[in-house]
Order: structure tokens, then sequence, then C-alpha cells
């Protein structure tokens, strides 16, 4: 199955580190980042889940909660754990997916059989409250994700939905941002965006954050 921006996320039950999840349910009010790591006990994904712990206030302020999944089993994945404490200096703050039947790989199509018929790559999919995918990501299994960046989307994802702007190229959280080439009154533009903006090409125009 393809998981294209846009649809519905699919929903499922699952046990996990902390009891069973039914994902729609779960993800509740809230957005959602869920994302696979190919294998327990291996050395990208525990650098990786030590990262995604540590963020856990930068997720918490923009209202993310987290999801890791691979498809071992969750004993497994507790046993784990306490490696992933000791050598990342922090406590594990989310739940991970045991998914030793594929059901959830499966169903995001994690598992790219040219690259491993068996792990799944490292996928990354931001969900928003109406359970709608709004992006996705996949790594190979040799390059740990950056989360800096999955934050800095989900901060774009969020300042978009509420103001007509897009975020350029390399823009982070306090940055200008372009105005919808669609707005084009100028009474609208100037109520939408009182700070002012700069025209560079007619469908280029520059204006300070809208809400900083």
């Amino acid at each position: 199955m393809t998981i294209r921006i846009g649809s519905i996320a699919p929903d499922f039950t699952q046990q996990s580190t902390e009891g069973s999840i039914s994902f729609h349910e779960w993800i509740g009010n809230s957005w959602a980042v869920l994302f696979s790591h190919p294998k327990d006990f291996t050395p990208v994904c525990t650098t990786e889940l030590g990262t995604a712990a540590k963020l856990k206030p930068e997720f918490d302020k923009r209202n993310v909660k987290v999801l890791a999944v691979s498809v071992d089993d969750v004993d497994s994945h507790k046993r784990w754990t306490a490696d992933i404490e000791e050598t990342q200096k922090t406590k594990l703050n989310y739940p991970i997916l045991g998914d030793a039947d594929r059901k959830v790989a499966t169903l995001y199509d994690m598992i790219h059989p040219e690259a491993n018929d068996t792990l799944t790559v490292r996928s990354v999919f931001i969900i928003d409250p109406n359970k709608k995918v709004r992006a996705t990501f996949t790594y190979p299994a040799s390059t740990g994700r950056h989360f800096d960046e999955v934050l800095r989307v989900i901060d774009s994802l969020q300042l978009t939905d509420s103001h007509s702007v897009a975020t350029p190229a390399n823009w982070t959280q306090g940055n200008d941002v372009v105005i919808l080439p669609s707005i084009q009154d100028p009474d609208v533009i100037k109520q939408k965006f009182p700070k002012g903006h700069t025209v560079l090409k007619p469908y280029l125009r520059i204006t300070p954050q809208p809400n900083k």
C-alpha cells in the first residue's frame, strides 16, 4: 500500500511497550510522528530512539505524540530499552510498537524488498489531528535521521495551516516566509500581513513570520 500526502493514515491496533495502542484513538487531538527503525540492538537505531526521547519537550510544545516501530516483538523492545537509556543518557518516554507480524510495516509500506526483504527502512510519517498524512520521509538503514528536520517540518505545517504563507528553502522558526500566490487583493494582504512585505517578483513576496 502506498501512503500519500493527504491520505488518511491507516488505523491499526497493536501491542507496544506501553500496552495495546489503537492508533487513531491514541492520536486523539494531537499530531503524531510514526517512525520505523530496522532492528533492535543496532547502533544507529539506538541513537535515533535516544534522540527522539531527548526531544520530547519539543514534541510536547508542538502537541505531537511520538511512536516508534520495528518488526521486533515487544519483549525485545523492553530488553533493548535499558541499552538505549544507558548509552544515550535519557529515559525512553514514548511507546515502541511490536510488529513481529509485520501488520504495521505492511500497512505503511515500510519494507522495501530491494533494500531488505525482512527489515523496515527508516520511515517517518507526520500525521495531523484529522489523521491525515502530512509529510513522509524515507532513509536507508545506514543513515540516521535528523530529528531537527522532523521538528522543522512540523513547525512549517502548523504555521502554514493557520496563516496564508509557505516556508522557503532552509526556513526555520522565526525566519521570513512567502505569501501564497493565491492572495492578490491588496486590502487582504494589508490585513493579513500588517508587518509589511517585500515584492521580489509578482509571485515571490517575502514577509516576516506572522505569528512572531
